[in-house]
């Protein structure tokens, strides 16, 4: 068993390839096979792809579904988002609002009227307490609008501002009640109450601001009006003292009569300089000062306005301090206090003025310093800023003439007589066409000098005699005294301007023209040297003592006074002219022309400089161009002298 036979191996080791039949057996089997498993395997094909299909929509289906649910999940979310943000916005609207009525009432320091109580037949016939609540209120808003100041309410202490109001009561729970409650715990409000009731003569009226009581004002029903009215004042002098003091002073410059009140508002303010806060003290020296003015007494204006300084510096007190001093004639003075005003406002040093004084205070201290300096072209431009500006007056010949005086010098300064007439023509009241008078003399206008003198003395005889006089004193003599001295008058002239202030630099430069005129240069030389000395930072000494120079004939020494004039003023048209004009007489007409251009920058409608620039140009041979001068400065202002002058310089030309 072990081993094969031959035969058995050689069986076993056959094929069936070597065998033809079995072959063909094997293959038809093997095709029949196959073809049934390839058509098993096409039905298994076509059924993947059925659910392949079917899968594939399922798919896109339950994608879509995904989707869906996505989107209201996206749009739940946002509509989740958007109720959680406006319910914040809500609660925040809320806060915010009831911050904002936490943070009006603490910082509530307005005034409340309550009604007052009064007796029932009153009431009866319509004088309610409300009705007599509202003519207390009446006439406290009548005094606060009678009280100018360039102080702000706000700076001081018991301020109620424009903030002054009628309480009636609310009646139940409400929106009013909680803000009353409010007001009345966090606040600082003034609250004002009283009384009216019966006397055996008549009836009685009291009111009651906070602790303070008015006294008790008794008189007959028909004086109702009359005892709020004094009422009225109580309250406010014992609420607003500063303001009441400066109401009572303020009065006192337009009317007079009112001396008793006048005399009451100083003794407040004196009161007021020694009591309260350092920013209180210092204002109370400035309303000092302030409320001189209608006494004429500029002197103590400008002493209270140092005080105030000294208490705490202002821009207040410093641009006051600069105006008192001008009045005075201290031009020196005036310039460093003006510089020191700029320099406050520059560095934001407003110290409790009120934002409407504080931007034309700016231009004015602008307009005055490029006056000081002989720079009108500046002075104008500030001018007419200032004029568009809304009217801020406080009742002190101030902020609102100051700029009307300094407008005229202006045009008066560039010589251009079209731009006084145009100041003219803005209009002024009586008082204010004494500023005309100066620019009409330096104008050589002493007709419409002569006039407008006479036509300012009705507004000088309704201020008040002290300042009234004062201002006689001060300016009216002097421009009497130059009006005189051109009609030849010169005793006369020296007689008026003897009484006029000694330390008046202006009145010092009068007192040298007036010599001047009278042929008197020695004495015109003192006058002019004495002028530089009290006023060395300012260049009309230097300018008027010059021209002397240059009319005796000594060009050098005037070309030396002119050239100090031009450092201290060096837009200054007057010296440059006359500059010009010693050169040209030195024969030098080259430097002349120069100083002729550089002044015309200055005061380009002087008729004078066209007509010596004129003079000098045919002196140097341009005919051509000494014509247009020529020309130019026959359609300008020129006094009989220059005018001769220039028709015969036409002629031969």
């Amino acid at each position: 068993m072990a081993e094969q036979t031959g035969g058995e191996r050689e069986a076993a080791t056959q094929t069936p390839a070597s065998d033809p039949a079995a072959w063909a057996a094997l293959s038809a089997a093997d095709r029949e096979h196959a073809n049934a498993f390839l058509e098993q395997q096409k039905k298994v094909a076509v059924e993947q792809e059925v659910l392949v299909h079917l899968q594939a929509k399922e798919l896109a289906h339950e994608l879509s579904l995904r989707h869906w649910s996505l989107r209201v999940r996206h749009v739940s979310d946002v509509m989740k988002l958007a109720f959680e943000f406006s319910v914040a916005i809500i609660l925040l609207a809320i806060v915010a609002l009831i911050a904002g009525a936490v943070w009006s009432a603490a910082n509530d320091t307005g005034a409340v009227i309550e009604a007052f109580s009064v007796p029932p037949d009153m009431a009866a016939r319509g004088i309610t307490g409300e009705v007599v609540a509202s003519k207390l209120l009446d006439r406290l808003s009548f005094l606060q609008a009678q009280t100018a100041s360039t102080r702000a309410g706000s700076s001081y202490a018991g301020n109620w501002g424009e903030d002054i109001k009628v309480q009636i009561p609310d009646t139940g729970i409400s929106v009013g009640e909680l803000d009353r409650f409010l007001h009345e715990w966090l606040g600082h409000q003034t609250r004002i109450t009283g009384d009216v009731y019966r006397t055996a003569d008549g009836i009685a009226v009291t009111a009651r601001a906070g602790n303070e009581t008015s006294p008790t004002l008794t008189g007959h029903e028909a004086d109702l009006d009359s005892l709020i009215d004094k009422a009225a004042r109580a309250v406010y002098r014992a609420t607003q003292p500063y303001r009441y003091a400066r109401y009572l002073t303020n009065q006192f410059l337009s009317d007079p009569t009112r001396s008793a009140d006048y005399a009451e508002g100083i003794t407040i303010l004196k009161g007021l300089t020694h009591v309260g806060s350092p920013e209180d003290r210092a204002w109370a020296y400035d309303g000092l000062g302030s409320a001189l003015v209608p006494n004429g007494d500029f002197r103590g204006e400008a002493a209270m306005m140092r005080k105030s300084i000294a208490i705490k510096p202002g821009l207040d007190a410093d641009d006051t301090l600069a105006v008192a001093e001008g009045r005075l004639g201290h031009d020196e003075e005036s310039l460093r206090a003006t510089v020191n005003a700029m320099a406050m406002m520059r560095q934001g040093i407003t110290f409790g003025l009120d934002p409407a004084a504080t931007a034309q205070i700016s231009l004015l201290e602008q307009e005055t310093l490029a006056s000081l300096r002989g720079d009108y072209a500046t002075a104008l431009s500030r001018g007419a800023a200032l004029h568009d500006l809304p009217v801020q007056k406080d009742n002190s010949l101030h902020l609102d003439s100051a700029g009307y005086l300094l407008d005229a010098l202006a045009c008066s300064g560039m010589h251009d007589t079209d731009c006084l007439d145009r100041v003219r023509e803005a209009g002024s009241d009586s008082l204010g066409v004494l500023a005309l008078v100066a620019p009409d003399i330096a104008l050589g206008r002493f007709a419409a000098a002569t006039k407008d003198l006479g036509d300012s003395s009705a507004g000088l005889n309704k201020l008040p005699a002290p300042l009234r006089d004062y201002l006689v004193r001060r300016y009216v003599l002097k421009y009497r005294a130059l009006i005189a001295a051109n009609a030849g008058h010169f005793a006369d002239a020296r007689g008026l301007i003897a009484n006029a202030p000694a330390d008046c630099v202006d009145c010092m430069g009068a007192r040298g023209r007036i010599d001047a005129m009278a042929g008197d240069p020695a004495g015109a030389a003192f006058w002019y040297e004495r002028a530089i000395a009290a006023a060395p930072s300012i260049p009309f000494g230097y300018a008027d003592f010059g021209e002397l120079l240059l009319r005796e004939g000594k060009y050098d020494a005037a070309i030396a006074k002119f050239r100090a004039a031009n450092l201290k003023g060096p837009r200054f048209a007057d010296p440059l002219e006359m500059w010009g004009e010693a050169l040209m007489l030195k024969n030098r007409s080259d430097l002349a022309l120069a100083k002729f251009e550089e002044a015309n920058k200055y005061a380009p409608n002087w008729g004078r400089l066209h007509l010596e620039w004129g003079k000098t140009l045919f002196f140097a041979g341009k005919r051509d161009e000494a014509k247009k001068e020529f020309e130019t400065a026959s359609h300008l202002d020129l006094n009989a002298a220059d005018r001769a002058a220039l028709a015969r310089w036409r002629a031969g030309a």
